[in-house]
């Protein structure tokens, strides 16, 4: 009997966990960010990084914020994954939310990171938490709109099954795509210095701005019930890797700031 309660439980934390409208890029597409950012740390900030994780590495831990939605205790940082506000309004304009949301939840883990006087345990769980939510500020239908949750209202078809277009972005494409994370880092653009450089310009809120231009471009790439396929696919899929690419070399120069 204990083992079927087991199972069930589990069944239903996953049902829960797949269903959550704050999940965003997927296993894969967060990875892609961790691990593009390993490849991009200062020597000096890989050493700083790895006396505070041990062996655990960037990709590993890129998830670690979407894996505790299933724990209640840690409720009150799921506002943190995304933000929303009104067409034509600026994050600065909108009303924010007093629970906060990305742009306050990076800038929480940045205080603590820097701050002497932090444990290692906090230091450790809101460095996992930054790796995450940079990103997710990359992902477009994270700076979505509120009355559609971020695209997770708008129902379509992907390849004749339902989903929403939140969905397709987040996970949709990446999975269609069929390749590991490892692989799709190894197969991304190949930047020069100086090109990277360029990517990594810029505060969070000059990201978040940049990421919205994308957002509004995709509310604009979909009907509702709009059956959705290879064509899709073909014109929105670089978008994607690109987004995942620059997540990951901004992610690199928030840690190389922090710990460079």
């Amino acid at each position: 009997m204990k083992f079927k309660i087991t199972i069930l439980f589990l069944f239903v934390s996953l049902f829960v966990f797949a269903n959550d409208n704050e999940l965003f890029w997927g296993q894969t597409g967060h990875r892609v960010v961790g691990e593009i950012a390993h490849k991009n740390l200062t020597k000096k900030a890989k050493r700083n990084l790895k006396k505070l994780l041990g062996n655990e590495g960037l990709a590993l831990l890129s998830t670690y914020a979407d894996e505790i939605k299933s724990d209640r205790r840690y409720d009150k940082y799921k506002p943190w994954h995304y933000v929303n506000f009104k067409d034509g309004e600026s994050y600065e304009a909108s009303q924010k939310n007093p629970k906060g949301d990305l742009i306050t939840g990076i800038k929480k883990c940045q205080e603590v990171i820097s701050d002497p006087n932090a444990t290692k345990e906090d230091k450790i769980f809101y460095l996992k938490m930054l790796v995450h939510l940079v990103g997710d500020l990359h992902q477009p239908l994270h700076i979505g709109r509120s009355e559609d949750r971020g695209g997770n209202a708008i129902k379509v078809e992907w390849f004749w099954n339902k989903t929403n277009l939140h969905s397709v972005w987040d996970t949709k494409m990446i999975e269609s795509f069929g390749m590991s994370y490892s692989e799709l880092t190894s197969n991304l653009n190949k930047f020069s210095k100086n090109q990277k450089k360029a990517i990594q310009k810029g505060s969070v809120l000059d990201w978040v701005n940049e990421t919205r231009v994308i957002t509004m471009k995709v509310y604009a790439s979909a009907k509702k019930d709009e059956k959705l396929s290879y064509r899709y696919m073909y014109d929105h899929f670089a978008t994607v890797k690109s987004q995942l690419q620059k997540g990951g070399l901004r992610l690199a120069k928030v840690l190389n700031d922090l710990f460079g």
